[in-house]
């Protein structure tokens, strides 16, 4: 039962990004968080705390508005005091010069007693770098901004 749970909450955090509901899915959150996204652009680096992971939200929206995350496929291992989440899923959006954008990846998420300590997010770092330069030469000057680490 409560891998089932957690499982639908991963599920809804996604759909959560979906529709740009930064602050629920940081409620779900330690204050001292890692949030791991792989890459040298501006959605790249590290981040250990909320404070930083909001901006990141943040940034997310503004440089990528029609994103839309698929979850495919939701494992989970362990109980309340380690519980580790893999999510596969596929994005889709379309950038500000009307092409599409087109991604996949893997979330390796940690928890514990019911609040996220870690997110590891893998995924084709270069076609993230790809769409960025685009947004970036299309006006959005965030998708060029350094990255947000703590």
């Amino acid at each position: 039962m409560y891998h089932a749970i957690v499982r639908k909450i991963a599920r809804q955090n996604f759909e959560r990004v979906n529709r740009k509901e930064y602050e629920a899915i940081l409620a779900g959150c330690a204050p001292n968080i890692r949030h791991r996204f792989g890459g040298l652009h501006s959605m790249g680096g590290t981040r250990h705390d909320l404070a930083a992971l909001r901006r990141w939200f943040e940034r997310l929206g503004h440089v990528s508005p029609t994103l839309h995350l698929t979850v495919k496929d939701v494992w989970v291992k362990g109980w309340p005091h380690n519980t580790v989440v893999i999510m596969r899923w596929e994005s889709t959006g379309t950038n500000a010069d009307g092409s599409a954008y087109e991604n996949h990846g893997v979330h390796i998420i940690r928890m514990r007693w019911g609040k996220v300590v870690d997110i590891d997010a893998n995924e084709d770092s270069q076609a993230v770098a790809e769409s960025l330069k685009i947004q970036g030469r299309n006006g959005i000057a965030e998708a060029v901004a350094e990255p947000i680490i703590s």
